[in-house]
């Protein structure tokens, strides 16, 4: 899949989940397309990895409001502004019943895709405003809108984070900023290490075309929604699910 060249030229990106599997992927495309990306991720040595694609690194938590705090100001002092904001990390949690789920991995989850989250678009939010333009996309997944059994806290934490991205792409609707959702279905990526092989299956038997999609496919789309090509969809939530969701 060829880039559009130099789409992203002179702009500055933020990736959370940066140094692996969609976040990236999204970071090797974006950086591709001309942009320079400051990724956020909790492993150090990924990030270490990825520096080849990365123009700033920064080790996180983003379930730690005042580390996304600093990893913002960091990356401002580096790059000035923020153009784009990709919200990548995300964790699954234990595959069990609701009435044997840890509450411990409940918390977890729900601290990790959905407060952080929220503290990651309420941190860049008034830096984009300031500026007038942005890009902002989160990911949640299929099963925030399916319900997926024995993973209740993921699917509650990807609901939760596509009604924040509905609710803030209708406030900044007349900003210059956009903010969607993509909702994948599975992607083979380290995450299905945290996840049982029976659950894998399951996911897979749901999902027509019969196959697990990309990373590479997933980053695609992410860059379209983060382009300034992107200018009248907001609010919006987009299925990468091959065929899972028909509605």
């Amino acid at each position: 899949m060829t880039p559009f060249a130099g789409r992203f030229s002179g702009q500055f990106a933020v990736v959370t989940g940066g140094a692996s599997g969609i976040g990236l992927a999204v970071a090797e495309r974006l950086a591709a397309e001309g942009a320079r990306v400051s990724g956020w991720d909790i492993s150090a040595s990924a990030l270490e990895a990825a520096a080849g694609v990365l123009a700033h690194r920064v080790v996180m938590d983003q379930s730690d409001e005042a580390a996304v705090a600093l990893a913002t100001a960091s990356t401002l002092r580096e790059f000035g502004q923020i153009d784009v904001l990709v919200v990548s990390a995300g964790i699954t949690g234990p595959n069990a019943p609701l009435a044997d789920y840890p509450t411990e991995a409940w918390r977890k989850v729900m601290d990790v895709n959905v407060n952080g989250t929220f503290y990651v678009n309420r941190a860049v939010v008034p830096h984009m405003v300031a500026r007038k333009y942005g890009r902002i996309v989160n990911l949640a997944s299929v099963a925030g809108k399916d319900g997926n059994p024995n993973a209740a806290a993921y699917s509650a934490s990807k609901a939760a984070v596509i009604c924040l991205t509905k609710s803030l792409g209708k406030e900044l609707a007349r900003s210059g900023i956009s903010v969607n959702v993509v909702t994948p279905a599975a992607v083979r990526t380290a995450i299905f290490d945290q996840m049982s092989k029976a659950h894998i299956d399951f996911m897979l038997s749901k999902i027509p075309a019969g196959r697990f999609g990309t990373v590479e496919e997933n980053a695609a789309l992410i860059a379209w929604l983060a382009s300034a090509e992107c200018s009248f969809s907001t609010g919006a939530v987009f299925d990468i699910s091959g065929g899972r969701s028909t509605y």
